[in-house]
């Protein structure tokens, strides 16, 4: 009879930790190119940014094993409402219209927009100053909206990625791109090699979130992780690797 009941123990463990497992492998959906956030490496063919080193980290906090989706930005929140992706973390800012149809962590990151134009370009100073010009930015995002409602732009060329949108105003085909802050910064520091200004103050201040499907377990789970990240130094850490600054 010990035996037997032993057996039956085992079993039910083992159904048990078999399903936890299942339970916690999930799918995290991040942009396919938003740099310093999450990016191609070009020497490894891997996704990497301080989003995918943050996400990693939490994982391991909550003890659970996923795998990384990149997509275009404006396809994660339909993949969340649908639960084709249980975790969307693509420098997704908070704001209500989203906060209707996807669930959020507390904010990881506090950011605000910024204006890029060439470095030749000097009639643009401020957002005033892009009225009646072209301005690029990027599709199903805040930049999009507030541009839209606050530029007086003669045309806002919107673009699947970071990547696209910055080759439209080096090309000439824009007189400016407004978009966020540190991919704004990171381009003017590494990728434009002294072509490109930043002109006019920080528009719109601007908290990013983790995304969730509505109801999800999930976000107590991480938004106990984000705050042991934090007090451990470990958030830190990463937040100067990916920066160069403290956090703010």
């Amino acid at each position: 009879m010990k035996n037997l009941l032993s057996l039956i123990v085992a079993a039910l463990l083992t159904v048990l930790m078999v399903g936890s497992a299942f339970a916690d492998k999930i799918t995290v959906a991040c942009d396919t190119s938003f740099p310093p956030f999450e990016f191609k490496d070009p020497e490894t063919g891997k996704h990497t940014g301080f989003d995918v080193e943050l996400w990693d980290a939490i994982a391991k906090k909550i003890g659970a094993d996923y795998t990384l989706q990149p997509m275009d930005f404006n396809g994660i929140i339909p993949g969340l409402q649908s639960n084709q992706v249980d975790v969307g973390i693509a420098g997704m800012t908070i704001k209500p219209a989203r906060s209707k149809v996807v669930d959020f962590s507390d904010p990881y990151y506090n950011a605000g927009l910024l204006i890029l134009v060439k470095d030749s370009e000097n009639s643009i100073k401020d957002i005033k100053d892009l009225k009646g010009k072209i301005v690029a930015t990027k599709l199903g995002t805040t930049s999009a909206d507030f541009v839209k409602a606050n530029s007086g732009a003669k045309e806002v060329k919107l673009f699947p990625n970071s990547d696209a949108m910055f080759m439209e105003l080096m090309a000439g085909g824009a007189d400016a791109v407004m978009f966020d802050s540190p991919v704004i910064g990171d381009f003017a520091r590494k990728a434009s090699k002294g072509q490109v200004k930043v002109v006019g103050p920080l528009y719109q201040g601007q908290s990013y979130g983790i995304a969730f499907p509505k109801g999800s377990k999930l976000v107590t789970k991480v938004n106990t992780a984000l705050k042991a990240l934090r007090d451990s130094g470990e958030y830190r850490t990463l937040y100067i690797k990916w920066f160069g600054s403290e956090p703010k």
